[in-house]
């Protein structure tokens, strides 16, 4: 069955969410400029024809008056083309040529080569006809992602075909880009009109895939230009899932001008209602350019078994990213991302890694760098949310704050170097959550001078450096309650970098290793103090700015490497293990770590990600990272804590990679935390040892997890024949397997069919679905699979 487009397919459509580049817009439109001529391999030599020359030549020439009769192994040369066959007559005078038998017409300056049984041509005006055509054109390869690519030239064949100046005209025939006389795809239609770097047009044309008629275009339009860009309507999608119904859809891509294109995309979910789709791009000037996407659904709600309906999910997402120079230096740049609801997210959006994101950030700013100095207007919005449930999120915003540094400057050079540099923030601060609120805007100024030097003694270098820092506040916390007192906090700080010399060694390894191994040795330690910081609890946490406690620690680590040289000189790291620990002469950080409550202070999130501070505490956990490459093509990592206080790794990841002979591909990881619960007050009830099991995290030090990722995958974008992958994530604490992604695709030599299995079990979102792509090499793709969402 022959589906009918009644619409005019365009680039835009064929490359599915892949669209074309932009140009900024110029400050006066130039004059359109023809497309440079490509210049392919010509011949030459002594006899090769110069500069407006026509050379004839044939096994037996005779002339008469204007014609000259070639015949047997007869040409035509000049320096733009090449006309072959059996017999020609060319007549001088008027540049007009017959050519008859095993026709041979070859373009110097297009690539063109055509077959053909009878030719008529004028060698000065550049027409001609041809009879029973057959013919290539070099391939027009548009490297992006995700765009399947081909060398093998476009394919063309008719019952005649002319040529008016540039522009050639194809009757009753078929193009393609596979190899004849089996092609996987063709086009055939009643008129194809071709004008080389500039566009295709097929009128009346039917896309067939192994004969089979697929659909049929009234006029079927692709760009050859190197930035093409064209008005048109979108392929439509076709798709169904478990929780959604039949999808299907359609959209518009609209050029408005060379700097600024939208694309609109329209889906209708037969069991939830209407979804809705825009993409907006624009380059106003040189320097400027933005992107702005939106994403909504009009929810019906889920339908239940006894005809009722789930409440509905609607929502939308929005992103935007845009930048641009504002001259002398300055700049502004901006990211903004806004959520209906965390729910929506995870019932609609189209990847894992999107689904359980629980974060929404956005942040703006016009600054300017000169000099060593920085200076930073900056308008930040930070929600993170707690769960699926409506309102249960801490949003802190920073409207605005003005930022000022410096780097490092050389002030002193006599005996003892010194480098002055100072950081200084002043700005509008707020806190919203569940529990507590502050006002719309908290003043916040905050100003660190720091003086640093440097210390050799042989080979061991010492880096000191002290800073004063004064903080204010325009309201505080006190136990529970926000108050508008205004809170100031002076610090100081010292501290001392030592790097140590490293050791090495060098080993005759086994032959199968390679030719030399090396070993180094780097330790390093680091002391630090601070002081001053007297109403730790007293202060709102908007960021990192406000965790700065009294402390006087020590840090110290250890790093093996190990270095490889092979045979063929190459020397790459096989192994790295480096391994830190901290040790903390004052306990309870003066009085800012309380116990059986999470604890969260600088001198501790700068050393591992996981809380570990329940209580005062003399150490740290030691934090582990082993990176090892004993192959050039497999990469293993793991990271993990052990806390000797609790006798046990407290949290550990490892991930393992690696590729062989290039078309099978393997990754696995596995993630764990130990949950460490926090007593109650007064300490657990009779018969209760923890709270980790059914526990909130507001009573858990850190929440367990325990997860398994692998992907597993055969072949590779571009190999020829069957490609396969399948990645999936498994939940060992709720024993659920909660996404899996099967993709399996076939590449010819001219297109590529992908389908792709997914299953999302994600909070209440438990979801099937099926999808597909077809591509046709050099031209693009289409269908309900995305580029980002495919393995390869």
């Amino acid at each position: 069955m022959v589906t009918v487009l009644v619409s005019l397919l365009t680039t835009a459509s064929l490359v599915g969410q892949v669209l074309p580049r932009l140009q900024p817009l110029p400050a006066r439109a130039p004059t359109p400029a023809a497309p440079e001529p490509r210049a392919f391999a010509r011949r030459s030599g002594p006899d090769a024809p110069t500069e407006g020359e026509v050379l004839a030549k044939g096994v037996i020439q005779e002339t008469k008056g204007q014609w000259r009769y070639l015949r047997g192994a007869a040409a035509i040369e000049t320096t733009e083309l090449l006309l072959e066959a059996d017999e020609i007559d060319y007549n001088e005078v008027t540049g007009e040529a017959e050519a008859r038998g095993n026709v041979r017409y070859r373009s110097y300056v297009g690539g063109e080569r055509l077959n053909a049984a009878r030719v008529e041509y004028n060698m000065k005006s550049e027409t001609g006809k041809f009879y029973e055509v057959r013919g290539e054109s070099p391939a027009k390869i548009d490297a992006r992602p995700g765009i399947l690519t081909t060398s093998s030239p476009f394919s063309f064949q008719g019952k005649w075909a002319e040529r008016k100046e540039s522009r050639y005209i194809l009757y009753d025939g078929l193009i393609t880009n596979c190899r004849l006389p089996k092609p996987w795809w063709y086009l055939r239609g009643k008129r194809f009109e071709i004008v080389p770097d500039q566009k295709a047009l097929a009128y009346n044309s039917v896309f067939r895939l192994r004969g089979l008629p697929l659909f049929y275009a009234p006029v079927f339009y692709k760009s050859l230009e190197r930035m093409p860009r064209k008005s048109g309507f979108l392929t439509p999608t076709f798709g169904t899932s478990s929780r959604r119904g039949f999808m299907a859809g359609g959209g518009y891509y609209w050029a408005i001008n060379r700097s600024y294109d939208a694309q609109y995309r329209g889906q209708i979910f037969t069991q939830r209602g209407f979804a809705h789709t825009v993409d907006l791009r624009g380059k106003p000037r040189q320097g400027w350019d933005f992107n702005a996407f939106l994403y909504g659904v009009n929810d019906r709600g889920r339908l239940r078994e006894d005809g009722t309906r789930d409440r509905p999910a609607s929502g939308l997402i929005f992103s935007f990213d845009g930048r641009a120079d504002l001259g002398r230096g300055w700049q502004a740049r901006g990211v903004v991302n806004y959520l209906t609801s965390f729910r929506f997210r995870q019932e609609f959006t189209e990847s894992f890694s999107e689904a359980i994101f629980t974060e929404v950030n956005s942040i703006g700013f016009v600054g300017k760098h000169w000099n060593g100095y920085s200076f930073n207007a900056v308008f930040a919005r930070s929600e993170n949310i707690q769960s699926s449930a409506d309102g249960d999120k801490i949003v802190i915003r920073r409207l605005p704050q003005f930022e000022w540094r410096s780097r490092d400057r050389k002030v002193w050079t006599r005996g003892l170097p010194l480098w002055f540099s100072f950081g200084a923030t002043a700005g509008m601060v707020r806190r919203n959550q569940q529990t507590f609120q502050t006002r719309q805007f908290v003043e916040r100024l905050d100003v660190e001078p720091r003086l640093t030097s440097t210390l050799h003694f042989k080979d061991f270098h010492f880096i000191p450096s002290v800073s004063a820092r004064e903080t204010h506040y325009g309201s505080s916390f006190r136990e529970g309650l926000l108050f508008g007192e205004n809170i100031r906090r002076s610090s100081r700080e010292f501290n001392l970098e030592m790097l140590a010399p490293s050791l090495t060694r060098t080993f005759d390894p086994p032959k199968w290793l390679g030719a030399k191994l090396k070993h180094v040795i780097e330790p390093r330690a680091e002391f630090r103090y601070v002081s001053g910081v007297e109403r730790f609890n007293d202060i709102i946490r908007f960021d990192e700015l406000d965790v700065v406690a009294n402390t006087t620690q020590v840090e110290y680590s250890l790093t093996n490497r190990f270095y490889i040289k092979q045979r063929s000189g190459e020397v790459y790291e096989m192994l790295s293990w480096s391994v830190a620990q901290r040790r903390y002469l004052d306990p309870d950080f003066g009085g800012a770590v309380r116990r059986d409550q999470r604890n969260v202070v600088a001198g501790q999130i700068d050393l591992t990600a996981f809380a570990f501070l329940d209580q005062p505490r003399g150490y740290s956990p030691i934090v582990s990272s082993l990176r090892m490459t004993p192959i050039p093509t497999m990469n293993v990592e793991w990271r993990a804590d052990y806390d000797p206080l609790r006798g046990k790794l407290t949290n550990s990841s490892i991930t393992v990679d690696g590729r062989i002979q290039q078309n099978y591909l393997v990754s696995v990881g596995h993630s764990q935390v130990h949950c460490v619960a926090l007593p109650p007050p007064g300490g657990y009830p009779e018969g209760e040892t923890d709270r980790c099991t059914g526990g909130s995290s507001g009573v858990l030090l850190s929440p367990p997890a325990n997860q398994l990722r692998w992907l597993v995958g055969f072949g590779q974008e571009s190999k020829r024949g069957w490609n396969g992958g399948f990645f999936g994530v498994y939940d060992y604490r709720v024993a659920r397997f909660q996404f899996g992604n099967t993709q399996v695709t076939y590449n010819t030599d001219c297109c590529a069919f992908s389908v792709q299995y997914r299953r999302f079990a994600i909070g209440e979102r438990n979801e099937n679905q099926f999808r597909f792509a077809f591509a046709v090499a050099n031209l693009g793709s289409f269908g309900t699979l995305r580029r980002q969402e495919r393995l390869f």
